[in-house]
């Protein structure tokens, strides 16, 4: 550890994790039972001030943020994140800024997406600044690499000798990299090595380890968890998920009208559906079902039909409560199924709008929902058409605690 620099940190966390293939962004997953993002934090705060740690991050997962931070120590100040631009390259512009005031000599840029980040590497970047504009953490490419045309056909082969895969943290010196990230605001390099590189400036590397890889799909993610698993035996079993399932089922009657809403979704028909709000029997059924899989109650509890606030609300409010709820347990949801049981209306033409509308609601892929509808042949309540029943499954995954 080298106190004599007085050493700013900026972690980029602003990223919505698309490759990832998940609702919630990667950096706010758990990991050896602390997030992804918590990881990071930890490892820099042995190296530097935690005042000094400056996260970079997506105002809309704010929730997410202070789940993830929850379990880091509270003895240090880490000062509170600052919104991310529309690019990597403002996201880390908007970072330095925050910083600029406390003055550092020498700043650490990282991505969140690299939970690996160990402190060796940490002290050979902060080592190579005391001679050097620049450094970062690189891994020699292993394979032959093939230089091709638009045609698929090889051009080139170029020697893998004189190649590096480049990781983070990018070190610099703090005034240098500032200067270079205002003077190419508006351009866009491939990391922050590339500003130093175009002002002319030396970047020298330093050793990386294939543990500090950056987590982008599902699968570097069980990677990721190996990791987790050798470097803290103790809390190994942290690092799985556990999956639950839970389930619903509401029924509403029928009143005059001349339209019901299910699953969001405005349907036409001869009647619409009576209850305290706007009687949404699909969202209902299915908010039962996520409330029951994380074992937090029932609709009724969190939206009492006596408080008249909810009174004639749009049932997305509660749905969206159920779903935040899973994630600020470090959760996800992993698959949605709602079965609307009735005579009439006719759902099938609307099944395709409904899933849409329950994805956009719970924040997932619309292939992890599926709607669909059934009858019960004439029999009973709803064979009579006197209402709607629905009943709901869901799967969410929760990390083991």
């Amino acid at each position: 550890m080298f106190m004599t620099q007085k050493t700013g940190v900026v972690i980029v966390a602003a990223g919505s994790g698309s490759r990832f293939g998940d609702p919630i962004p990667k950096q706010y997953h758990m990991l050896g039972g602390k997030s992804i993002l918590a990881h990071c934090i930890e490892c820099f705060a042995r190296h530097t001030d935690p005042d000094l740690i400056q996260v970079v991050y997506n105002p809309a997962h704010q929730d997410w943020y202070e789940s993830a931070t929850a379990t880091l120590d509270k003895t240090g100040s880490l000062p509170a994140p600052v919104p991310g631009g529309d690019t990597r390259q403002q996201s880390v512009l908007n970072g330095l800024r925050a910083l600029e005031a406390k003055g550092p000599d020498i700043v650490l840029i990282h991505d969140a997406a690299r939970p690996g980040i160990s402190d060796d590497v940490i002290d050979r970047v902060m080592t190579a600044l005391r001679t050097h504009p620049g450094a970062i953490p690189t891994l020699p490419v292993a394979d032959t690499i093939k230089q091709t045309n638009r045609d698929g056909v090889i051009t080139k082969t170029i020697a893998r000798e004189t190649l590096q895969r480049a990781q983070t943290p990018q070190g610099f010196d703090f005034k240098t990299i500032f200067d270079a990230h205002q003077k190419f605001e508006g351009q866009e390099f491939t990391d922050d090595a590339a500003l130093l590189e175009a002002t002319g400036l030396d970047v020298i590397c330093v050793a990386g380890t294939t543990n500090n890889d950056k987590i982008t799909h599902r699968d570097d993610f069980g990677r990721a968890q190996s990791w987790a698993n050798t470097t803290d035996k103790e809390t190994a079993h942290m690092s799985q998920e556990e999956y639950r399932a839970g389930t619903g089922f509401d029924v509403h009657r029928f009143a005059p009208g001349d339209h019901c809403i299910l699953c969001g979704i405005k349907v036409p028909h001869s009647a619409r559906l009576e209850g305290h709000s706007d009687a949404d029997v699909g969202l209902h059924t299915l908010t039962d079902a996520i409330l029951g899989a994380i074992g937090a109650g029932d609709i009724g509890q969190h939206f009492p039909p006596s408080d008249m606030q909810w009174k004639g609300a749009a049932s997305d409010i509660f749905l969206r409560h159920a779903a935040d709820l899973v994630r600020k347990r470090g959760g996800r949801i992993v698959n949605v199924d709602v079965t609307l049981i009735c005579e009439r209306p006719k759902i099938g033409p609307h099944t395709q709008a409904m899933r849409q509308k329950v994805a956009e609601i719970l924040g997932i892929d619309v292939e992890r929902v599926n709607v669909k509808a059934t009858t019960t042949e004439r029999l009973g309540f709803t064979g009579r058409e006197e209402g709607i029943a629905a009943q709901a499954t869901v799967s969410v995954a929760l990390p083991i605690k």
